[in-house]
């Protein structure tokens, strides 16, 4: 009987886990389409079909337009072209699996902006700690490229707007101001993309193939796992879940990619998901303790 009541966490923990893995399989993808088109096309493509594909998905003609908060939904979709634009230049440049790590520092700083508990500190040391461990020591065969991480530090501070800037007030639903701010994000890359060089063989069916799938992959199914799994996870476990993803992504980059990685930068992979996790549920501890002592001393 218990494991009987316990499925829909179950497979809502499953569902984010795929959703995790489309992701940064949807990674991998991208830097296979690197050899071929330039990274802002890629970038811009990717955004253009997910964002067809979320209208299809979240019935975009059934908005209320004159309800919609623009300003909110501009500073999402902005913060939403350069989380995309950033990444994916970073990941020419860097392993999967280091870019990701480098990014999480984004959300990472967030929470741990948004929590006051001793315990922080353990987790800025030990985010700190992992990024120092992502540098090769002298037996390394190559060194990380600088610019590489400078891209995907960009991205990470790039994430934590996207986080803060969906948190306000959109005028419509989370679903819908996903969808609508997806269209800004591609309307700013892709006069920039086709600067960079369009070429009409991103049309020819093989081509095109490839970019639809790295849309679905990208956006369209892990976002809609995500909401599915979202109605039986609480955000502690949602968000330690999503702690996880640097190691995810290093092992995509393994695995589809081919890409090694040195004994200390999965050490500090590990490290960066320790603090990840730790200060998830720290802050989440912090939150329910709050809501407590309001409540005690709220009158009745």
């Amino acid at each position: 009987m218990p494991v009987l009541k316990n499925t829909p966490y179950l497979q809502a923990i499953l569902l984010l886990l795929v959703a995790m893995i489309s992701i940064q399989s949807s990674g991998s993808l991208a830097k296979v389409l690197f050899d071929q088109f330039p990274v802002l096309i890629v970038s811009a493509m990717r955004l253009f079909l997910g964002a067809i594909i979320l209208a299809l998905i979240f019935k975009i003609w059934q908005i209320n337009f004159k309800q919609v908060k623009w300003t909110a939904i501009l500073s999402y979709g902005i913060a939403l072209a350069g989380m995309n634009a950033l990444f994916y230049l970073s990941i020419e440049r860097l392993p999967l699996g280091i870019a990701v790590s480098f990014e999480f520092v984004g959300p990472l700083s967030v929470a741990l902006y948004s929590a006051r508990q001793k315990f922080d500190f353990i987790w800025i040391g030990l985010a700190i700690l992992g990024l120092a461990l992502l540098f090769p020591f002298n037996q390394a065969t190559e060194s990380l490229d600088t610019l590489g991480i400078v891209l995907a530090l960009a991205a990470g501070a790039c994430w934590a707007l996207y986080i803060v800037a969906g948190q306000k007030p959109s005028g419509v639903s989370g679903n819908h101001t996903v969808c609508l701010g997806m269209w800004v994000a591609m309307l700013c890359l892709m006069p920039i993309a086709l600067c960079s060089g369009f070429s009409s063989r991103i049309f020819e069916p093989a081509h095109l193939g490839y970019f639809i799938a790295l849309a679905v992959l990208a956006s369209a199914l892990p976002f809609s796992l995500e909401m599915i799994a979202l109605r039986n996870l609480t955000a502690l476990s949602f968000g330690t879940l999503m702690s996880v993803e640097p190691a995810i992504a290093a092992l995509s980059g393994l695995i589809f990619l081919g890409e090694q990685l040195l004994w200390n930068q999965w050490l500090a992979l590990a490290t960066i998901i320790t603090a990840s996790i730790g200060c998830t549920y720290t802050t989440q501890q912090a939150k329910q303790k709050n809501s407590r002592a309001h409540k005690r001393t709220t009158p009745i």
